[in-house]
């Protein structure tokens, strides 16, 4: 039996007022997929994250969630199977402790509250912060706002997760625990489509990529196989990643991407070669 997608567009358009955005986009991300949507500022993502969220209609086109028509449910409906964290995250942001702002979520969709503060503890849990539970969001750091608006999201366990530009703003440990994060939710079933500039956390957390130019899909595939050429990604205003640029630049063999794969390779080219 085949599976539904968690998410399907089919040939969606939209335009705000005779400005076109989106032309004819299709694409589907299935469950357990991890997929960066990639583009220049423009190209039309942050607007197609918003039709999957029900906030927009589109002009044609279908977006199906699961076998719902995105097009015909309210935003709150659509929330039971889809979570979205965007870009100005902490204004999502709202309660007046960390721990009942992610508690909201899944007590507005009915789950009785001792299983509500259960998913929410678990949600920032996973994040690193616990140890806020009980403060007021605004009294946190920006970056640290986003993750709870994160959190929130996570704790509505979602069948699709929706992310804008996740790690915008954040340092080291904050990106890592998000990584970890989105590895994990994919691994469990979670379809995950990711909004990034950010490469190197790309390449280190997600496996497949869709890039929109001028609104319409240009290329739609493994993401390690685009990295590893770094014209498209000019042209789609994006940085080849450090650690890809390195692996080229020193022509390591297979062109590893990750850390953990190119560390070895390099250890192997600074060895001091045995003498004859």
């Amino acid at each position: 039996m085949e599976l539904t997608p968690a998410l399907r567009c089919e040939r969606v358009s939209f335009a705000y007022g005779t400005r076109p955005v989106l032309r004819g986009v299709t694409c589907q991300v299935d469950a357990g997929e991890s997929v960066a949507l990639l583009g220049r500022n423009g190209a039309g993502k942050t607007t197609l994250a918003r039709l999957i969220a029900g906030l927009e209609r589109p002009d044609a086109g279908v977006v199906w969630v699961g076998d719902w028509d995105a097009g015909q449910r309210r935003p709150e409906e659509l929330a039971r199977r889809i979570a979205s964290v965007f870009q100005r995250a902490d204004q999502q942001v709202f309660g007046r402790t960390v721990q009942a702002d992610v508690e909201f979520g899944p007590r507005n969709l009915g789950v009785p509250p001792e299983a509500a503060a259960a998913r929410a503890s678990s949600a920032l849990a996973e994040l690193g912060l616990l140890g806020v539970a009980a403060e007021h969001p605004y009294d946190l750091s920006l970056s640290r706002r986003k993750l709870v608006a994160l959190a929130g999201a996570l704790a509505l366990d979602p069948a699709l997760l929706v992310l804008d530009e996740p790690t915008a703003g954040l340092d080291r440990s904050e990106r890592a625990a998000v990584g970890r994060t989105v590895r994990a939710r994919a691994q469990a079933g979670c379809a995950v489509l990711c909004i990034t500039h950010d490469l190197d956390f790309a390449v280190d957390t997600l496996e497949r990529a869709i890039t929109l130019r001028d609104g319409a899909v240009c290329y739609d595939g493994p993401l390690a196989a685009v990295v590893r050429q770094p014209e498209p990604l000019a042209e789609w205003g994006l940085a080849e990643p450090a650690l890809a640029h390195l692996s080229r630049a020193l022509r390591l063999p297979g062109h590893p991407l990750g850390l953990a794969d190119i560390a070895p390779r390099l250890a192997e080219c600074c060895a001091p070669r045995g003498r004859p």
